[in-house]
């Protein structure tokens, strides 16, 4: 079964999706969009066979930092 993104890359698997999670099964970031910070927590993301994307990100440089639970 194919893991990550990078993984299907390299099996020729170009329509591949990782497994859909709960926001709550990942972090958040407030990374604010086009930043190398952004850039590695998404890379980060790729490695590990997370979503790309998750629904509490900032996603607009004016949006207020996002507050993580503790």
């Amino acid at each position: 079964m194919v893991k990550s993104v990078l993984e299907a890359i390299r099996m020729g698997l170009w329509d591949f999706e990782p497994s859909e999670m709960d926001a709550d099964q990942f972090d958040c970031t407030d990374a604010m969009p086009g930043t190398e910070e952004k850039l590695q927590v998404l890379a980060h993301r790729v490695q590990r066979g997370l979503p790309l994307w998750h629904p509490g990100d900032r996603d607009d440089w004016d949006a207020p930092p996002v507050r993580k639970p503790r």
